[in-house]
């Protein structure tokens, strides 16, 4: 066991954290230069949002020796690492669609968005109230870019600037107009890996006082994995994200979520690993990509 990587964690890097923010986008963005029955996920703007390097990456790959080269590449040091973004974004946008039209959800917020592009994509998230809520410096160039592509900011969606460490969500959102008086949307996408234990519980304070009725979305990484218990064939991932840019810091273990989530006045909906994600998602394409085995997602409802 690497119990040194949880030895005294003096501050968490969320200057670190922030520089991932695009990797996701950026998988999405190569993913469309897949033949269409291929694709794990549709994306028609992912792409629009990058220039310079990254977008000469997410061209090049329209060869297909180059695109499979960059897969497998990921693969190969994080087994997994390709699809995790894909199935993932594809689970949040059917949820976020079925919150839509079924249970009438009109209100979202994102904590955490990065480049995520569903609020701009989705024909169903156009007439939502929505907050993207994350770092300056993501928030930023996320607003630069979608006015590049779009031509103009959408006027249903406000951007939110914050510290998750030393900032409260509710305070910050109020500020922006978000009154939490209605049922609400919430995603917590690739987050909590990045903060501590007290700002997870201060987060899900927040959460526990959303209305009856409204919907989580988040994403975890395993417990075990965090403190170096079972690295789960992902030496790579566990050397380059805890021990080396010690950006990862948080983890639920699998056997005691339903009991947090009820504690803070949620509902389990479904605790759903990659495996299933991608017998959802890949298999139908036909593509043979690995599993992540140390990330799976919530759908809760708030009681």
């Amino acid at each position: 066991m690497r119990e040194e990587s949880m030895a005294n964690k003096n501050s968490i890097k969320t200057k670190g954290a922030a520089k991932t923010g695009d990797q996701p986008t950026i998988t999405v963005a190569i993913e469309q230069n897949f033949p269409k029955e291929q694709r794990i996920i549709e994306d028609n703007l992912a792409a629009q949002l990058y220039s310079g390097m990254n977008r000469f990456w997410i061209n090049i790959t329209k060869i297909a020796i180059l695109r499979n080269w960059i897969v497998n590449m990921t693969e190969k040091f994080l087994p997994g690492g390709w699809s995790c973004f894909l199935v993932r974004k594809r689970y949040i946008d059917e949820r976020l669609i079925e919150s839509i039209t079924e249970n009438k959800i009109k209100t979202l917020v994102n904590l955490g968005a990065g480049s995520d592009t569903r609020l701009y994509r989705l024909s169903e998230a156009q007439n939502i109230s929505a907050w993207e809520v994350d770092q300056a410096v993501n928030i930023d160039a996320k607003r630069k870019a979608i006015e590049k592509a779009l031509g103009s900011f959408p006027s249903n969606v406000k951007q939110v600037s914050i510290n998750f460490i030393n900032e409260e969500i509710e305070d910050v959102l109020k500020r922006h107009g978000y009154l939490g008086n209605e049922k609400t949307f919430f995603i917590w996408e690739a987050v909590s890996q990045y903060i501590n234990e007290a700002a997870v519980q201060k987060t899900f304070d927040f959460f526990s006082k959303a209305p009856v009725g409204s919907r989580l979305v988040f994403t975890y990484v395993l417990k075990d994995f965090i403190k170096g218990e079972n690295l789960y064939g992902q030496e790579w991932g566990y050397e380059k994200f805890v021990l080396k840019d010690k950006i990862w810091h948080f983890g639920f273990d699998p056997n005691q979520i339903e009991a947090y989530l009820n504690k803070n006045g949620w509902k389990l909906i479904e605790d759903i690993d990659y495996a299933e994600l991608g017998d959802r998602y890949v298999k139908p394409t036909g593509r043979s990509l690995g599993v992540l085995d140390i990330e799976r997602m919530v759908y809760a409802e708030k009681i």
